[in-house]
């Protein structure tokens, strides 16, 4: 077995484990064994017993605060096997500085990295952090919320209730955010032509309430993405793309980006789809196949998500993906998430039918419509050779038709 972000093997002792033991309990914890060289050959070590013992003062000594951990050892390989609990009292510090795994490699957090940390430790989150401020106006606030819930007075109890200020009166960031005036970057929406060397046109949203900037937003799709069609007496609304997914998609933004990041949230409109991509990547605790099946929803920013809440914004936490996938199950085409280290991406296709495809590209999207197959599967049901395929399904995906999981041999494709 090859070395992991939470499995690290070292032929003999030295101080750099004390790194890792540092990366694992600041995250998800992990094993250190020791007396296996990197290629996962056993040739264990001479006086186990005593290097456990050292081990053990090593970590006493240089971690802190104190690491939660176990130290056993196999004495058929001569091995010590390190475990190294998740901490609750973050950041773990080795030589006064903190630090990560980036896949089987240990390195040190940048600041960003380090203000989570601390704020976990804390066991608060960024939206609840008072700030030097105690008045920065609510107006839009009142009055979405005299337009939700009839509510007529916004005094410093109403903050205080739903926390948006601190019980000493002063602002918290969730309250700044929702106040008229703050310094924020919001959105960035860009309108492309033809392609994205042509920008038809551009709003930059910053420096006021985040729900006049969700507003704001929801007036682009109404402007590019909807027309009115005439049914006997009757005028209707077509979405090109839905509304209701573009609403969900921009709230989910607002609500779980991370706020520390000083960058907007980008909104990308072109003629075939819109790409919303968000700043900071899953909240920690959360693992991308969660996310992305819409099992569950770890808060980011929950103060915020509690008012998005009442004003009826978003429906119920952790709902968004699925009410996404909902508002496209009657388009072939799909929309697309994607899970970066710093960023998520959403991607919204115009809707359409399978009528608009080729003969060929038709054929390998009806192979696919009883579940996920192969490359090699798909070529067996449609009789194409394999490069064919791929191209077929390249295309495919980037016109939202289908998507690809997976990688190398366990590569699967799926039109769901």
């Amino acid at each position: 077995m090859r070395e992991t972000y939470n499995l690290e093997y070292k032929e003999k002792l030295s101080n750099t484990f004390l790194k890792t033991v540092s990366a694992f309990s600041n995250y998800n914890g992990g094993k250190i064994i020791f007396g296996v060289t990197d290629q996962g050959e056993y040739i264990g070590l001479d006086d186990a017993k005593n290097k456990a013992i050292s081990i053990e003062n090593k970590i006493n000594n240089s971690v802190s605060p104190q690491v939660s951990y176990r130290i056993d050892i196999d004495e058929d390989s001569n091995t010590i096997i390190l475990t190294v609990h998740p901490g609750d009292d973050k950041p773990y510090f080795y030589n006064s500085k903190v630090y990560k795994r980036n896949d089987s490699s240990t390195i040190e957090v940048d600041k960003l990295e380090l203000k989570k940390l601390i704020l976990q430790g804390q066991n608060k989150t960024f939206d609840a952090l008072s700030v030097e401020i105690k008045d920065s106006g609510f107006d839009y606030l009142k009055k979405k919320l005299m337009e939700s819930i009839g509510l007529v007075s916004l005094d410093n109890d109403v903050l205080k209730t739903l926390e948006l200020m601190s019980r000493d009166g002063y602002l918290t960031n969730a309250g700044l955010l929702l106040s008229d005036k703050n310094d924020f970057k919001i959105m960035d929406i860009v309108k492309f032509g033809r392609n994205q060397d042509v920008i038809l046109n551009r709003l930059q949203l910053k420096n006021i309430s985040i729900l006049e900037a969700y507003d704001k937003s929801i007036e682009k799709i109404k402007e590019y993405y909807q027309y009115q069609v005439i049914k006997g007496a009757y005028r209707t609304k077509e979405d090109l793309i839905p509304e209701k997914a573009y609403r969900e998609a921009i709230a989910n933004a607002l609500v779980h980006r991370e706020w520390m990041i000083d960058s907007y949230i980008q909104v990308s409109m072109e003629d075939e789809f819109i790409v919303i991509t968000s700043p900071g990547g899953l909240t920690e605790g959360i693992a991308e196949e969660e996310y992305l099946e819409g099992q569950r929803s770890l808060m980011r920013n929950p103060i915020i998500g509690n008012v998005f809440f009442r004003l009826d914004i978003i429906e119920s936490f952790g709902t968004g993906i699925r009410r996404i996938k909902k508002a496209y199950q009657n388009s072939n085409k799909k929309p697309i998430f994607r899970v970066y280290g710093n960023s998520i991406e959403v991607k919204l296709p115009v809707v359409s039918n399978i009528d608009e495809l080729s003969a060929d590209q038709k054929k390998v999207y009806l192979a696919l419509e009883h579940g996920a197959l192969a490359s090699s599967e798909i070529a067996d049901a449609t009789g194409f050779g394999k490069n064919k395929v791929l191209n077929l399904v390249e295309d495919l995906i980037v016109k939202g038709y289908m998507r690809k999981t997976g990688s190398g041999r366990g590569t699967k494709y799926s039109i769901e």
